[in-house]
């Protein structure tokens, strides 16, 4: 058995500008890959597709065969390969593939099935058996609502960390992340048992979505929130922790070094009520796809994404931190000018600060298509 690994982020690490962050203690026996996945062989270049084509904003019908030109056209910008071979840039048939899906405002704002199957389908094209590859999210009601078996070979499987909600059966006990946020009892975050026990590779399939803690749920969010347990600690009356927490949880090993690929689905999107999306007068529909193994760069173009959006609809910025504009209570769910909490999108700054990724805007290489 590997040696177990006690890492400190330390606040100094992390230093806030004016607020002092938690203390983190990291325990896993895992060793970061020579070359981790996050932020990969890609780092500040983002493929990004846009097609009209490919959802209809009155029916919400997907074109499947526009996402397929999208997603192939995104491999080749990001790789200069084509086809099966820029699949195998990552994955090679004795890998065991993990697909984190997004299914928290499932059915109105998800990972699209279409988008997922066509991931499955290049997959197999590179020699990854349908029984080695696995769609995995926290809860079971979430992928059930997602409704993904139909479009899937026979052999895929899917995974739900929690079939009720709390249970722990799944989630790895020696792979954590522990931090006192404001005297909870249980302080500890453990990995998806699967992720440390029994996956070499994972795509991270995120929505463009605001987040009324986060500012944005995207790349970082998904992957961190969505492979431990026990995270909505993080939130407690206006105050929200996500500001150091979402990238404590994505550098956590095994988890950093094998997410290889990101593909953000942004065909639709959500730019108020977020993560869930009760309202639909809140959807918008990018038409577009985002690829690349830095989530920290596909998070920052996120970001201007949601805040141009929800500067178009005369909605307070994702960057207020201004109590003026939070208020517990219902209200939040059907007025754009309201929060829940002091929301944090500084979080993808602090992921890079982490070596997760290129947040610098003006450092990013987008490779943009249209088609």
């Amino acid at each position: 058995m590997k040696r177990r690994t006690f890492l400190q982020l330390s606040s100094a690490a992390l230093a806030a500008d004016s607020a002092p962050l938690p203390s983190y203690r990291v325990v896993t026996s895992h060793q970061p890959a020579a070359k981790p996945g996050m932020p990969g062989p890609y780092p500040g270049v983002v493929a990004s597709i846009q097609a009209e084509k490919s959802i209809d904003s009155e029916t919400e019908k997907v074109d499947r065969p526009t996402v397929q030109e999208m997603i192939a056209r995104g491999m080749r910008a990001l790789t200069g390969q084509a086809s099966a071979a820029a699949w195998r840039r990552f994955f090679s048939p004795s890998d065991v593939v993990g697909i984190k899906v997004n299914c928290s405002g499932a059915p109105g704002a998800m990972s699209l099935p279409e988008v997922v199957a066509e991931i499955v389908a290049n997959l197999v094209a590179a020699g990854v058996k349908p029984g080695q590859i696995y769609l995995y999210e926290r809860f079971a009601n979430q992928l059930k609502t997602a409704n993904y078996e139909p479009w899937l070979p026979e052999g895929v499987r899917i995974h739900a960390a929690e079939a009720s909600r709390g249970a722990l059966r799944h989630y790895d006990p020696q792979t954590y992340v522990e931090a006192d946020f404001f005297g909870e009892e249980d302080t500890r975050s453990h990995l998806v048992r699967l992720v440390s026990e029994t996956l070499t590779k994972i795509i991270n399939v995120p929505n463009m979505k605001d987040h009324g803690a986060a500012g944005v749920t995207g790349c970082l969010k998904n992957i961190a929130y969505g492979s431990f347990s026990n995270v909505a600690r993080s939130h407690r009356r206006e105050k929200t922790h996500t500001l150091s927490f979402i990238g404590a949880l994505a550098a956590v090993e095994p988890l950093r070094s094998r997410t290889v690929l990101h593909v953000m689905d942004g065909l639709r999107g959500v730019w108020h009520g977020g993560p869930i999306s009760p309202n639909r007068r809140f959807r918008f529909y990018p038409r577009q796809i985002l690829m690349g193994t830095d989530p920290v760069a596909i998070d920052r173009l996120l970001l201007d994404v949601i805040e141009n959006k929800r500067k178009a609809e005369g909605a307070v910025s994702v960057w207020h931190h201004s109590m003026a504009h939070v208020k517990s209570g219902g209200d939040y769910a059907d007025d754009p000018n309201v929060d829940r909490y002091l929301r944090e999108p500084g979080h993808i700054e602090y992921a890079s600060r982490l070596g997760l990724g290129v947040y610098d805007i003006n450092k990013i290489q987008v490779r943009r298509i249209r088609l």
